[in-house]
This record gives structure tokens, sequence and C-alpha cells, in this order.
């Protein structure tokens, strides 16, 4: 008899737990895990540190035990696409397809989203199987959130429905072409979270999320709103950090850039309650992984497509260098007078070189993905006063200005003399310096500032013997 009363008890709890709730729906799991990455920059491939798109997914698979269950949210803080030629190239296409793949849910609008124009990203919007989200542009003309961005979405995770408010940076009109972005305005972070919190709530979200393309300084300034709004997390970007903090009870989360790392965040929800908490989180390094076969067939694929078209060996370098380097500095920068041997100054944002020239042959495709954008070269003529002053934050070349001002034959540049300057037009159309106010009728060269770097490297002819290390500049150029 205890046998049979215990074996009806369990039968009555199974029954009871099995139970769809009164909308008819079973709903077992109280769990939602988010899987975060931010500023992927095309980096679809590995680099030997790191492993790519194939062994991130093939992590959350093996690591976060990843089947593309409804409990699980995969999210991207922006900037997805510019970076590598594999991506570049192809305007974010296969960076598209492979995000595509992996199950990301939604991604932030990062500034770099608009590189190829607005044109582009709608036609990139078409093939994305997410939304872009952004809270907080608006359309100039109209004051309306542009047909491109979705201020926010409401997901349903096994009957929990969680609401994501994206962010664009506010510094996008001097962090992409702004001629792309002239039309929109990019408002008060603070206001839009708090107009758009009230919007999901009403559309039903039981819990409230952010990403964003915002640096950690924007997250913690941001994280009392957050709070007052009932806001659980703030995913970042923008500024390739690793953080993972809470600020006034709000975790903040960025996992670095290129796919490097991923962040994972497991929040529980209280169904009977109506409250959530953030039960764990961490940051992984994407190494040592299992690479994923069907994503790794899809980078093949856009790879043989890219060296069908880039695979041209144009020079050979023996030991890598670093974007970062003052002599990558220097190369960039000096090379533009080999098209234009008439200049006397160069003027660049390091910014614009994206990755190092590893050690062996280099190819076409090397040099598009150090200097990936679209940006040409222009004329300008400024006097050396104009000129000290427009150099103050960028890189040089044909000049020094370690001990004062002077070209590289040694002349001074003389305040009242009048030097011809080559810049870019991206620099030319940013507010953050003087170059239009200076000479306000440029010379469009049309040419792009990729191409002088291209043509100098294969006139030079390096190989094994000749490598172009022996031809860099190692010689600091500003204090």
């Amino acid at each position: 008899m205890k046998r049979a009363g215990v074996g009806i008890s369990i039968f009555l709890l199974i029954i009871f737990i099995a139970c769809p709730d009164q909308n008819g729906t079973n709903h077992q799991n109280n769990s939602i895990t988010i899987l975060y990455t931010n500023d992927e920059h095309g980096w679809l491939e590995g680099d030997g540190n790191y492993d790519g798109a194939a062994g991130m997914f093939g992590l959350w698979e093996t690591r976060e035990d990843y089947d593309g269950s409804d409990n699980y949210l995969i999210l991207s803080g922006g900037d997805m696409w510019t970076g590598p030629a594999i991506s570049t190239w192809y305007k974010g296409k296969s960076m598209i397809e492979v995000m595509n793949a992996m199950g990301y849910d939604a991604a932030a609008i990062g500034n770099h989203e608009f590189d190829f124009t607005v044109d582009t990203l709608m036609e990139n919007l078409e093939r994305l199987d997410f939304p872009l989200l952004a809270a907080n542009i608006r359309e100039k003309s109209s004051g309306k959130i542009p047909a491109f961005a979705k201020p926010y979405m409401v997901k349903d995770i096994d009957g929990i429905n969680v609401g994501i408010i994206g962010l664009a940076s506010q510094s996008t009109p001097i962090s992409t072409f702004p001629a792309h972005v002239v039309d929109y305005e990019f408002t008060s972070y603070s206001e839009a979270v708090e107009i758009f919190a009230d919007s999901a709530r009403d559309k039903g979200a039981d819990v409230l999320i952010i990403i964003g393309h915002i640096t950690s300084n924007e997250m913690q300034a941001l994280s009392a709103t957050a709070s007052s709004e009932g806001i659980l997390l703030i995913g970042g970007g923008h500024s390739h950090e690793k953080v993972l903090q809470e600020s006034n009870g709000v975790l903040l989360i960025e996992s670095g850039a290129y796919m490097q790392n991923y962040i994972r965040v497991d929040i529980k929800y209280d169904r009977e309650n109506h409250t959530a908490e953030i039960l764990s989180y961490k940051i992984e390094a994407n190494q040592n992984s299992t690479p994923d076969q069907s994503i790794l067939e899809i980078i093949s694929k856009w790879k043989n497509r890219v060296q069908t078209t880039l695979s041209q060996v144009i020079g050979y370098c023996s030991e890598t260098i670093s974007k970062s380097s003052v002599e990558m500095a220097n190369l960039v920068t000096d090379s533009w007078f080999y098209t234009f041997p008439d200049a006397d100054v160069s003027v660049t944002n390091s910014g614009g070189i994206r990755q190092d020239i590893p050690a062996g042959d280099i190819s076409l495709e090397t040099i598009v993905g150090l200097l990936p954008f679209e940006n040409s070269i222009v004329k300008l003529e400024l006097s050396g006063n104009e000129l000290k002053d427009c150099i103050r934050y960028y890189i040089i070349g044909g000049m020094t200005s370690v001990g004062g001002y002077y070209l590289s034959d040694g002349t001074p540049i003389y305040d009242d003399s009048v030097y011809c300057v080559l810049t870019t037009d991206y620099l030319y159309s940013v507010t953050n310096n003087n170059f239009s106010l200076y000479d306000p009728i440029p010379e469009e060269t049309s040419v792009n500032y990729r191409q002088p770097l291209i043509d100098w490297l294969i006139s030079i002819n390096t190989s094994p013997a000749d490598p172009l290390n022996n031809y860099l500049d190692y010689t600091p150029r500003k204090n």
C-alpha cells in the first residue's frame, strides 16, 4: 500500500509539472542564456591565436551546450563586417551568411555598418536573418526611426518575453564616412532607453536588456537610467574592450573584438513573481576549439572566392609588421608619395590601419584587409601654421614634429609657407579637425588610400632575399 501511494503521488506530481499554463503552453524552463559578441569586423577566419567563427560556434556547441533551442539568445554589439578582405571585399555578405548560420537573434547598429553607404546597409538587411536595433537614430527630416533600424524587439524565449533595446554610437557621424549618415541624428542614449523600455513593456516584455555599440564609460553613465527602468544588462562595443562588471546593479558586458572572445550570461526568471535575476556570467577566449564543420564550409567558400580575386602576390615580409607600430604608420603615409611625388606631407588616422602585415607573401588580399575602407586621397594647400594644427591627432609622412617641425629633407616648416598636403576624404569630412576650414576646395584625386601602397610594393619587387622589412622606417615622427 505504501509503495502504491508513493507511485500515485509521483504520477500526480508529473501531471502537475507537465500541465500546460492557462494559455495551453507547456513551460518547464525558467532560464535564459545569452551568448554575446561585438565588433566582429569580418574576422571569419582564425588568426593563429584565435579560432574564428567556426571555432567560436564549436565552443558554443561543446562548452556551452548550444543546440539552437529557444532558451538561448545570440546577440551582437555591432560593427560586424568591415575588416579582412574576405568580408570587406564583399561588403559584409560573407559575414552575414556566417552569422545567420550561427543563429544570431539581433545586433546593434555599429558605426561601421554604414561604411558601404545606407543603400548597401539596406541590401545587407535583406540578407540578414535577424534585425538591426538602434533606438537612438532619427531621420533629420521626419524625426522617425529610419527603415533600416528597429528601436527594440521582444523575443519569446520559451514563454519568457525578452525585450532587447538597441543603441548606436553617438560618435557615428565622425567614426564612419560623414556623408553616409548626414541625414540622421544620433540622439541621447538615456532618452531613447526611457522611451522604448516603456514600449517594450507595453508589448509584453518580462525581461529587459540593452545591446549597444557604446563604450564602457558610456555603459557606466547609462547604468543608472537602466537600473531605474529595471534593465538587467547592457551589452557594449566600439571600444574593443573586455568588460564584465556591475554598475548600479546592472551587468555591463563587452567581449573585446574580432571574434576573439564571447560572453555567456545566464538569467533566471521567476514566472510566479515575474522577476528576473542574473545567475552567472563569464568571458571565454575563442581558443582550443573543435571548429564546426558547417561554418567552416561557408568560410571556405568565401575564402576560395576572395583568393580567386585577390591572390596576386605583390611583396614579401620577413617579419610581421604590427598595425600599431611606428614602421607601419610610416609605411602607409610614405607610400602615398609614390603616386603623388609633388606633395610635401601626408596625414591620415591610425584607425584606418586595421590589421598586421604577417610574415610571408604579401597579396592584394593582405592590403585590402590592412586598409579596408573606401577612402580616397585628397590634396590640400595649407600654411605651415595650419598644417601644425591639423596633424595633432594623426600619423604623418614627409615630415617630423620631433624636436621641431621639419620636412623629411630637414627643411624647417615655416608658419607662413604653403605646403601640398595629402589626406583622406574621410578625414577631410569629419568635424573634429580644421582641414575643410583651411582649404574649402580640396583637389579630389579619386585614388583609394590603399592603392599607392599596392603600386609601390609592386615597384620595389620584394622577396625573401630582399624583404619589405629592409625598406621600413622605424623612426618616430611625433613625440
